[in-house]
């Protein structure tokens, strides 16, 4: 029995369409700051003697595509171990699941990082990103603390990295915290099967990530903030010219892009980005965060969070 705790993290430059499903791979790479809240725990416990894989999330019992997405990413494990023993994995998300809060990127880091270790592999940080992969695209960052940048190519060489940068934080606005009726991944589908624009946004988020990249290299959190808000606002252009249209972001969640670009009239440097949901993450200043923070309030409750760990073993508790 091997239990892990990860975090999810919240992208900068955004991954959003798969070169390869199966491989998960993505068309792009993408950069994220690993948070330090809203942690997954996962227990995996082998037993021999049963069936099948079996999975209790937020304690209840999973259902089957849930599942069928845990034996997916066990199924590796146990190959590369040579083990043919299932498993009962626990989870509990502090997050809302399927907000667009990254539970599944915290999750499937959390659930790689406990079973390379229940089935008995001494994995690289670089080879549990790639582990993680293969349960949720966005969990190869959350195997790294801080800022990470996960490298679009092919199976071995598609994981993330740590990266250096600004010291930041981010003011998550929360608008809606329920289940979001399309998930990610049919989102991302649905995406690149039918938006005329898809291409070009593959083709800007390779230069937007080349351009963040620099940031974070000369220490620049303007430009990386400037990078960071363009980058999510294409994200939902695109996917909103999906057929038919999906649509994230509510007008609430369009309010608090707005605040933030009259923050930055009054002198307050904010900017603000949204993964596949309506909630809002605004990154800024550490110095500036509470004072950014008290003035959303008012469109949704607020959390300031900064830079988080790695995936990690704990003690079972």
């Amino acid at each position: 029995m091997s239990t892990a705790r990860a975090y999810p993290n919240i992208a900068l430059i955004k991954y959003w369409g798969k070169a390869d499903e199966e491989l998960m791979l993505p068309a792009a790479g993408s950069l994220s700051l690993t948070l330090d809240t809203f942690a997954t725990t996962t227990t995996v416990t082998l037993v021999p003697e049963a069936d099948d894989d079996s999975l209790e999330l937020n304690g209840a019992e999973a259902t089957p595509e849930q599942v069928r997405r845990v034996t997916r990413l066990l199924d590796i494990v146990r190959e590369w171990s040579g083990s043919t023993a299932h498993a009962r994995v626990v989870t509990r998300n502090e997050a809302p699941t399927g907000a667009g809060l990254a539970s599944s990127a915290s999750g499937f880091a959390a659930l790689a990082t406990a079973a390379a270790d229940a089935y008995g592999l001494d994995l690289s940080a670089r080879d549990l990103s790639r582990l993680a992969r293969r349960g949720s695209g966005s969990a190869t960052r959350s195997i790294f603390p801080g800022l990470a940048m996960w490298h679009a190519g092919d199976d071995e060489s598609s994981c993330a990295e740590d990266v250096s940068g600004p010291d930041f934080r981010m003011i998550i606005v929360f608008v809606d915290e329920s289940h979001k009726s399309v998930t990610s991944r049919e989102a991302m589908r649905r995406t690149a099967a039918t938006s005329p624009f898809h291409s070009a946004w593959v083709e800007s988020t390779a230069q937007s990530l080349d351009l963040a990249l620099q940031a974070c290299a000369d220490d620049d959190f303007t430009r990386l903030g400037q990078l960071t808000e363009s980058n999510a606002l294409r994200m939902h252009a695109v996917i909103q010219s999906a057929e038919p249209p999906i649509r994230y972001l509510t007008a609430r969640s369009i309010a608090v892009f707005d605040a933030v670009e009259r923050l930055r009239e009054d002198g307050l440097e904010a900017y603000a980005t949204a993964d596949a949901g309506p909630n809002v993450v605004v990154i800024s200043r550490p110095a500036d965060a509470d004072a950014v923070a008290e003035r959303l309030g008012d469109l949704g409750r607020v959390a300031v969070v900064g830079p988080g760990p790695g995936a990690a073993l704990i003690s079972e508790e």
